[in-house]
């Protein structure tokens, strides 16, 4: 009986763990394509990052809150003009309908990621998470990146 536990065993726990991530990646109504940041020298307290968010559920997502442990501060800003003049303004929440798509693009809505931690190098990757106001947390990767 012993012997028979031990060898299912290893199956129960691959099954749940699929059944866990399957959970979790059914959730994760929001993608973020093509997304990066924005090489930086050293000396520097500040970045952008870019990329196409799309909401791929059947609810609008109110994006309200954005952070990484490799900033002291992260926010969403879009680039106006206003009389002729390009102006950067903080963009306190972000609606996205379900099946919609919005572009973060240099000129455009674009992350502010301030003061870092370490430095950054380019190929290092950077942790965001997005937070919405229903309580869900989107989590990405994004590459650093000289453009």
């Amino acid at each position: 009986m012993k012997n028979c536990l031990s060898s299912l065993l290893p199956a129960c726990v691959a099954g749940l763990l699929l059944s866990i991530c399957h959970v979790a990646a059914a959730e994760q109504d929001l993608t973020f394509e093509a997304a990066w940041i924005r090489a930086m020298p050293p000396v520097m307290k500040m970045t952008a990052g870019f990329g196409r968010l799309h909401n791929t559920g059947t609810q609008t997502i109110e994006l309200t809150t954005f952070v990484s442990p490799q900033f002291g501060d992260v926010s969403l800003h879009r680039t106006e003009f206003v009389d002729g003049v390009s102006r950067m303004r903080e963009v306190t929440s972000l609606s996205i309908a379900a099946g919609q798509t919005v572009e973060l693009v240099p000129g455009g809505y674009h992350l502010m990621l301030m003061m870092p931690v370490v430095p950054l190098a380019e190929s290092d990757r950077v942790t965001l998470d997005m937070r919405a106001d229903d309580g869900r947390v989107f989590r990405f990767e994004l590459p650093v990146e000289r453009r």
